[in-house]
C-alpha cells in the first residue's frame, strides 16, 4: 500500500530549515533571495509544523488513525489524491504545499514562477524522504484535482501596514477566503507558528477525508493494515532524524526502516546512565524543556531519571488509553488505582493522567491503599476494578476479605511484577474477579505489551508502534520467532532521551497467533528478568522455573539470593504465601525438582561445596523498594 507520512515531511523540512540557516549557496536559499521571499523561511520550520500536524490530526504517531476515547472506535485519515495550488501569494502556496503534503497529497502549483516552486520542491526532495508527487505548471492550466484555495493571512493591527507581503496580508481581497488574525495592542503580530493556526483552520479539512471505523480499536485497525511494513519504516526513520539531534547518537547512520535497526548499536543500561540527567547531557535534544521527569525504583543501585518531552508524554497517553480498553477498562467503571507513586516513581502519575481522560471514575490510592480502604471504596463508592502491583495489593486483598466475606471485586489490572496462576485462581473464586489482566511496561519505555482476556500466562500482545520489541542472543545477533532471548525496545514515539535497541534486562520469545480478541500478530511471551538466569554447581536455574514450580504451594511471592558463607555457595529462596509453609517440605521438593538445588556433589563428598535454604515467610512479609513497592526478586551477593 502505498501511503505516505507527515513524518517524512518533517524530516524534509528539517534538512532545508538547515540549508536556509547555515548554506546562503544552497539553491533553495538563492531561489528565495531572488524572488525576494526569505520572510517564507519561517514556514519551513520543523518542530512547528511536527507539533501543528499533532495538534491537527490528533497525534503524528497514531497516524492515519485518530482513536476516540470514549467508544474506542478510529477514524482513518485519507488524503484527497490531488491538490491544486494557484500561486496568488507565494506564502498561502507553500502553506499550500507543506500541509497537502503532509497529508499524503500530490500538489499540482499553477504559477507564474516555476523556477522558484521547482527549485522548493526540489530541496524537500533533496535528503531522499518518501514524497508525494508534485508538479509546477503554467497558470490556468487545465488539470485534474481538487482546487484548494489557501486563505490569506489577515493581520488586523494597528499597524496593517507593516503587516503586509508574500506572507501576511494587512487587508482581505474580495474574492479571496482569509484568516484574521486579531493582534492586540502592544502585541508584536501573532505568537502562534503559522502552521498551527492553519492546522486549526476550516481550510485543512479540505486537504483529507475520513472514515470511521465503528466497532474496530487502534490495535486492531493496526494488525489489518496492509501498509505495515511503511507505516512502521516511517516510525523508525523520524525517530533516527530526531535521535541525531541528540550527542549520543549525533553519528548514528540513517536507515531506511525497521530492516536497517539490526546494523544500529544496542544501547545497554550503563550508556544511558552515564548519558542521561543529571550526570551528563549526551542523551539530551537540547530543545525547550517541557513534560515530566521520572525516575526508575532503583532497586538494584543508583536511579535513572528518564524525561519525557510533553509530545512523548502525550503519545504515551494516547497509546495507553486504548490499551486500558482492551484490558477491560470500560466506559461507566470506578477504578481503585493502587500502584505505587510520588518521589517521581511514575507508575500513579502516568496511569492518573491515562484515567482522567477516560469515561471512568478514578480513585487515585497509590500506595496509601489500605484493606480498610478498599472496603468503603467497594461499598459506598460501587469500586469495580483494582488497578495494581500484585506484590502490593494482593496481602490487602487478603486481608480484607477477611474482614468482610462478602468482597466482590469484578475486574483487575495488574503490572510491575507477574502474578501467579494460584493467585488468578484465588481472585476468582474468592472475590468473584471474572476479568484479571496485565500491563507489561518497563521504567525507561512505558507501556511495552498488555494481556488482552484472551491470552494467559506470560503472554502480551506487543505494540510495536509504540514500543518495537526485538529478541537477540548474547552477541545481540537477532533471532527468529520462537527463540528465546534478550529483548530489546525501540521507543517509536519518545523524542527526549531516545531509547533505540535498548537491552531492558528482560528475557522473552516472540510468537504469532490470531488473538479472539480480534488483534493479530506478534505476541510476546515474557520469561522475566534477565539476572534470573541462577547459575552456580556448573549449572544454571532459571528463576521463573522455580518461581512456577512452586505455584502449586500457592506461593505468591519468591526472592532468590546467591551468596557465599564460609567458601560455600548458597542460594537462599525467601517465599510468601497465604498459607503457612514448611521450609523443608519445600527444600526437598525444589531438590527433587531441580536436581542442581540438591545436597549432591560433583567433589569429594567431604567437601561442602553448595547449600539449599528456604525461608517461608507471610504474604507481605518481604522487604518492598520504597520507591516502586516492588521486591527484589535475584540478589547476587558473591561479589560484593
Amino acid at each position: 500500500m502505498n501511503r505516505h507520512y507527515p513524518t517524512d515531511l518533517v524530516l524534509a523540512v528539517e534538512h532545508v530549515q538547515r540549508a536556509l540557516a547555515d548554506d546562503a549557496s544552497a539553491p533553495v536559499t538563492r531561489a528565495l533571495k531572488e524572488a525576494d521571499l526569505l520572510e517564507l523561511g519561517c514556514l519551513l520550520d520543523a518542530d512547528a509544523l511536527a507539533h501543528a500536524l499533532d495538534e491537527g490530526l490528533g497525534g503524528l504517531s497514531q497516524f492515519p488513525w485518530r482513536p476516540l476515547t470514549d467508544s474506542g472506535d478510529v477514524w482513518e485519515q485519507h488524503p484527497v489524491g490531488r491538490v491544486v495550488l494557484d500561486d496568488d501569494r507565494a506564502g498561502n502556496t507553500l502553506r499550500g504545499l507543506l500541509l497537502a503534503w503532509a497529508l499524503g497529497n500530490a500538489v499540482v502549483v499553477r504559477t507564474a514562477r516555476p523556477a522558484l516552486w521547482t527549485a522548493v520542491t526540489g530541496a524537500l526532495r533533496e535528503p531522499g524522504f518518501p514524497l508525494p508527487a508534485a508538479e509546477v505548471t503554467t497558470c490556468g492550466a487545465e488539470v485534474a484535482g481538487t482546487v484548494v484555495a489557501v486563505p490569506d493571512l489577515v493581520v488586523l493591527s494597528e499597524d496593517a501596514a507593516s503587516s503586509s507581503g508574500e506572507l501576511y496580508a494587512g487587508a482581505a481581497r474580495p474574492g479571496i477566503p482569509s484568516v484574521r488574525v486579531r493582534v492586540a495592542p502592544g502585541q508584536d503580530g501573532p505568537q502562534a507558528a503559522v502552521a498551527d493556526i492553519d492546522c486549526r483552520s476550516p481550510w485543512f479539512r479540505e486537504l483529507f477525508t475520513s472514515d470511521y471505523l465503528a466497532g474496530t480499536s487502534l490495535d486492531a485497525a493496526r494488525s489489518a493494515d496492509p501498509g505495515r511494513t511503511s507505516r512502521m519504516d516511517a516510525r523508525v526513520r523520524y525517530l533516527v532524524g530526531m535521535a541525531q539531534r541528540t550527542a549520543h547518537y549525533r553519528d548514528l547512520p540513517r536507515i531506511d526502516g525497521v530492516a536497517g535497526l539490526p546494523g544500529l548499536p544496542i544501547l545497554e543500561k550503563a550508556e544511558l546512565e552515564a548519558g542521561s540527567l543529571p550526570r551528563a547531557t549526551a542523551m539530551s535534544s537540547g530543545a525547550r524543556p517541557s513534560g515530566e521527569v521520572l525516575r526508575s525504583g532503583a532497586s538494584g543501585g543508583q536511579p535513572r531519571y528518564i524525561v519525557y518531552a510533553r509530545t512523548d508524554w502525550e503519545n504515551m497517553v494516547r497509546e495507553a488509553i486504548p490499551l486500558l480498553r482492551a484490558l477491560g477498562i470500560h466506559p461507566g467503571d470506578r477504578v481503585l488505582n493502587a500502584l505505587v507513586g510520588g518521589g517521581l516513581y511514575g507508575g500513579l502519575m502516568t496511569t492518573a493522567s491515562e484515567l482522567t481522560r477516560m469515561p471512568v471514575e478514578a480513585f487515585s490510592a497509590g500506595q496509601q491503599v489500605t484493606a480498610d480502604l478498599m472496603l468503603m471504596l467497594v461499598r459506598d463508592f460501587s469500586v469495580n476494578v483494582l488497578l495494581g502491583q500484585p506484590a502490593v495489593v494482593l496481602p490487602l486483598l487478603r486481608e480484607a476479605k477477611r474482614k468482610d466475606p462478602g468482597l466482590r471485586l469484578e475486574k483487575v489490572v495488574y503490572g510491575g511484577t507477574p502474578m501467579t496462576e494460584s493467585d488468578k485462581a484465588w481472585l476468582r473464586e474468592e472475590l468473584g474477579t471474572r476479568s484479571i489482566t496485565s500491563i507489561l511496561a518497563a521504567n525507561d519505555g512505558a507501556q511495552i505489551g498488555y494481556q488482552c482476556e484472551g491470552l494467559g500466562g506470560t503472554l502480551h500482545h506487543v505494540n510495536d508502534d509504540y514500543n518495537l520489541v526485538e529478541v537477540v542472543d548474547e552477541d545481540g545477533s537477532p533471532l527468529p520467532d520462537g527463540e528465546t532471548g534478550h529483548l530489546l525496545i525501540t521507543s517509536m514515539q519518545k523524542f527526549e532521551g531516545p531509547l533505540i535497541r535498548y537491552r531492558i534486562g528482560d528475557l522473552g520469545r516472540i510468537t504469532r497467533r490470531d488473538c479472539p480478541c480480534g488483534v493479530s500478530g506478534r505476541v510476546l511471551e515474557y520469561l522475566g528478568r534477565s539476572d534470573g538466569l541462577l547459575k552456580f554447581k556448573s549449572a544454571t536455574v532459571l528463576y521463573g522455573e522455580i518461581a512456577t514450580a512452586l505455584e502449586e504451594f500457592q506461593v505468591s511471592q519468591l526472592q532468590a539470593e546467591l551468596l557465599t558463607r564460609e567458601g560455600t555457595e548458597t542460594l537462599v529462596l525467601r517465599t510468601e504465601s497465604r498459607t503457612e509453609l514448611d521450609p523443608e517440605v519445600l527444600k526437598s521438593f525444589l531438590a527433587d525438582t531441580f536436581p542442581p538445588l540438591s545436597d549432591s556433589q560433583l567433589y569429594d563428598d567431604g567437601l561442602r561445596m553448595f547449600e539449599l535454604v528456604v525461608e517461608c515467610h507471610p504474604e507481605g512479609g518481604l522487604e518492598r523498594n520504597p520507591v516502586s513497592g516492588k521486591i527484589r526478586t535475584v540478589i547476587d551477593r558473591r561479589l560484593n
